[in-house]
């Protein structure tokens, strides 16, 4: 995987998908890809896949900015809003929230939508969900995999999240005075 530093190095990239009330890693992929780019289609078909609809919202990342992947979400069957920045524009003068020429509708809807107030409002709860589920993997160590492969780090990827949700579903139970 290309490195920030210009290198080449052996590297996967996990992503998660969380429930942002729940903080329950609900879809986990791992690529090779230096870039998170293109990722909210795979996870939100992975949430589909385990619990037969899409999420009505996801929140993501600018680094999973890519504009086919946030058509294809948005639009039906899926229809799930997306949630993520609207690159800066490399003319200064130009609104990055106004549609491109070559904007396709979903796309020209994400870009109005992220300048509204409501989605200032709603996009910070993706630093409070998923950052916080990635800096406790870091905490238990997920930081350098021992392990070499697609299948073995998706392996090691699963077996955080399934931890991690027996600590969510702990928690959750405990909240809600249940036992166990």
């Amino acid at each position: 995987m290309k490195m920030a530093d210009g290198g080449f190095r052996p590297a996967y990239n996990v992503a998660y998908s969380a429930d942002t009330a729940t903080l329950v890693i609900a879809a986990v992929e791992v690529t090779t890809s230096g870039s998170d780019a293109g990722q909210v289609t795979p996870l939100n078909d992975q949430i589909h896949d385990r619990h037969g609809a899409y999420p009505r919202e996801a929140l993501a990342d600018g680094g999973f900015v890519r504009l086919d992947d946030i058509e294809t979400a948005q639009a039906p069957p899926r229809g799930t809003k997306v949630y993520a920045p609207v690159p800066q524009p490399k003319d200064p003068k130009r609104d990055r929230h106004a549609p491109l020429p070559g904007d396709g509708e979903q796309v020209r809807e994400w870009r109005r939508r992220m300048g509204t107030e409501q989605a200032k409002a709603v996009y910070p709860e993706r630093a409070r969900t998923i950052e916080c589920v990635n800096a406790q993997a870091r905490n238990r160590g997920l930081t350098r995999l021992l392990v070499r492969g697609l299948r073995k780090v998706k392996a090691v990827a699963l077996w955080f999240a399934i931890a991690h949700n027996l600590a969510c579903g702990r928690r959750l139970r405990a909240r809600a005075g249940l036992a166990g």
